[in-house]
């Protein structure tokens, strides 16, 4: 009888390891800032609950704001002047086709003088620099627009940046205070997303193969989870051992923990 359970317990030795993990949050993510200015306000309420589309943290975005109005008011009017310069130009390519047509017919006819050729030249040469200066006008004008256009845009993502909403991650520390004045890659806020659980063990070299196909059980009971992640690069603090990582359910209560043992099928 002893004998049999020596080789019962020999069987399960070979067959089951036995690891020990924390059920971590699927992510952690550090949100450093992408501008500067002073810290306005901070929901400190949220700590530890899930975010909504409610803004939680906000930095000053007066001066942008005030600024995105300006830039608006002033890039229709450039738009306006365009399109009256456009109209302008179009009369000055119908005047100019005429006066061509004037001058061709003068050109050779032995009754015109030369002061009046002559005239006629310089008038056409005149609407030929109007209508040379309305089109470079223009141009000038479409040039400030996309410089415009280029300024709105990053108005309005450093306002967007300027205000914390993150739904649906879990708000695990605050980096700053009211008062504050920030500038770009200044950390922020801690979050963590909690919608799924992560388990990290770490086994030998020998233990890597067909690690993807054993049976998990947490806790002592069988689950239908897998091996989500391998890294076969030996980790930098346990030495000589291979990261392995296995997704699964968000528990009630992060940061336990488990029993995780990996049975051949």
């Amino acid at each position: 009888m002893k004998i049999l359970l020596f080789l019962l317990l020999g069987e399960l030795f070979l067959h089951a390891k036995i690891y020990y993990s924390k059920v971590e949050p699927y992510e952690f993510r550090y949100v450093a800032s992408n501008v500067s200015g002073e810290v306005e306000f901070i929901d400190e309420n949220m700590i530890g609950k899930k975010l909504t589309s409610k803004a939680y943290l906000k930095i000053d975005d007066e001066l942008d704001k005030k600024e995105l109005a300006y830039l608006e008011e002033k890039l229709s009017t450039i738009e306006n002047t365009v399109q009256v310069n456009e109209k302008i130009l179009e009369n000055l390519k119908l005047s100019l086709e005429k006066k061509r047509e004037n001058y061709k017919q003068i050109e050779n006819l032995k009754i015109k003088s030369r002061v009046e050729k002559d005239r006629e030249f310089y008038d056409l040469v005149a609407s030929e620099n109007a209508y040379l200066s309305t089109q470079k006008e223009i141009n000038n004008l479409k040039t400030q627009i996309a410089d415009l256009k280029l300024r709105r845009a990053q108005l309005k993502r450093s306002i967007k940046d300027k205000t914390l909403r993150d739904k649906g991650f879990v708000l695990y520390e605050i980096d700053v205070k009211v008062g504050q004045v920030v500038n770009p890659s200044t950390p922020l806020v801690k979050i963590a997303d909690t919608s799924k659980a992560l388990l990290s063990i770490f086994v030998d070299e020998d233990d890597l193969e067909g690690i993807a196909s054993k049976i998990i059980y947490i806790d002592s009971k069988k689950t239908n989870y897998k091996v989500s992640r391998v890294l076969h690069i030996a980790d930098s603090k346990n030495i000589s051992k291979y990261m392995v990582q296995i997704v699964i359910d968000p528990p009630k209560v992060f940061s336990k923990l488990v029993k995780i043992e990996l049975k051949e099928r």
